[in-house]
């Protein structure tokens, strides 16, 4: 049975993916990626490998995407499935790296803020924002994450590689997830990797914002769940 390795984003641990864990526990192994520390995605993707034995299915959310498909990328063989929720597979622009820097920057020379109120239309939906718990648990992700290893995943953001090329090679069962309103990875982005993977399912969810497994943990389970029936399928 393969180990469900979940993978979070850019200031995000392991309560993003509390609405399916929960779930998908009683029945599947769990493994929880670390991505602290490192400054680089490909070391990321280097230390699940070494972490984990046997097959995987793979879920990341945005940065987590972009671990999940370096992960496949170098072990094609061990990933039997995975699951890409509000990523891309392109590479920054020059400007986007210019963004990220002076981010980096400015959370080094003051008291460093995380996810703020002003922050979080980026990450959540006009509806989403009405929830108080989820906000409060958005922000509580970014604080436990802290400035250091904010930067040192924006760094390894920043110097991540194009996986479009390496899309093809990935002939596994996949499932791309998006939510209509996301404004960090806009739905064309998950339209361009479901065209380039082969054996892809493609869900955009209507009214969701970027954090889409919080905002709709139902749907994104039920993404996840028809991911494993195909990975057992197949």
């Amino acid at each position: 049975m393969p180990t469900l390795v979940f993978i979070p984003g850019l200031l995000c641990t392991s309560v993003l993916f509390e609405g399916q864990i929960s779930e998908l526990a009683k029945t599947q192994p769990i493994f929880t990626a670390d991505t602290t520390g490192l400054d680089s995605i490909t070391a990321m993707a280097e230390r699940i490998l070494a972490q984990t034995e046997g097959p995987l299915i793979l879920f990341g959310l945005s940065m987590g995407g972009y671990i999940a498909m370096e992960t496949a990328r170098l072990d094609a063989e061990r990933v039997r499935g995975m699951g890409l929720f509000s990523t891309s597979a392109q590479a920054d622009t020059p400007d986007k790296i210019q963004m990220r820097q002076e981010l980096v920057r400015l959370s080094s020379v003051g008291r460093f803020k995380g996810v703020t109120p002003r922050l979080l239309p980026k990450f959540l939906s006009p509806e989403a924002l009405k929830d108080e718990a989820l906000t409060k648990s958005v922000m509580q992700m970014a604080a436990e994450i802290g400035q250091h290893n904010f930067a040192l995943q924006q760094q390894a953001i920043m110097q991540r590689r194009d996986q479009r090329p390496h899309l093809a090679a990935f002939r596994r069962p996949s499932v791309v997830v998006c939510g209509e309103l996301d404004e960090l990875t806009p739905p064309d982005l998950s339209e361009e990797m479901a065209g380039l993977l082969p054996d892809c399912a493609l869900s955009l969810l209507p009214g969701v914002g970027h954090l889409s497994t919080m905002e709709a943990p139902d749907a994104c389970l039920a993404a996840m769940q028809s991911l494993i029936k195909r990975v057992e399928k197949s």
